[in-house]
């Protein structure tokens, strides 16, 4: 059954929201076989996402994954530019509960330790108010990536899926005519 606001918006309208739809599906279902992986294969697929989002350039050349035992708290470090003048420290946390803001505090330790001034957390659950506010109140560089902003960033940037279709919507260009 069709509802009333549904049957009263554009057909662009419509192709907008069914593509929203598809894409919030598209990125639970990520989530879902990221979260049935080996641990090993998320933190390669943390640094495979820095590098599709432009950091570094090759993977050769550009990032790594540390995560094993005595690795300091890292699992990944990436080079923050094609020329490696900065780096990047990650950490990949694949969780079903909230991380808090002890988890965040023990990566900011660990950035520390490696006298690095960013990093960035990536877990498949969420994270805490507190740990958020956390981050903002600290002289590290830290970025908090949650599952909802990591699937919609795999999605974006063509990571672990591909196009099956593409649709593009056009209309007339009136200033075509007006000249």
């Amino acid at each position: 059954m069709t509802s009333h606001s549904e049957a009263a918006e554009s057909p662009e309208d419509t192709l907008s929201r069914v593509y929203r739809k598809l894409r919030a599906e598209l990125a639970i279902e990520l989530l879902d076989r990221i979260k049935a992986s080996p641990a090993g294969f998320f933190e390669k697929l943390v640094v495979d996402l820095m590098i599709k989002m432009g950091y570094g350039g090759s993977r050769e050349e550009a990032g790594r994954t540390v995560g094993k035992s005595g690795d300091g708290g890292i699992d990944g470090v990436i080079n923050e530019d094609r020329l490696g003048l900065d780096v990047i420290y990650l950490q990949a946390k694949r969780w079903e509960g909230t991380v808090g803001r002890p988890v965040v505090q023990a990566f900011v330790g660990s950035l520390a330790g490696f006298r690095a001034s960013k990093g960035v957390l990536i877990t498949t659950s969420t994270f805490s108010a507190d740990a958020r506010n956390y981050v903002q109140q600290i002289g590290a560089k830290v970025v908090l990536i949650d599952g909802e902003a990591l699937g919609s960033l795999m999605i974006q940037h063509g990571l672990a899926v591909t196009t099956v279709a593409s649709y593009e919507v056009k209309r007339i260009d009136s200033d075509y005519f007006d000249e």
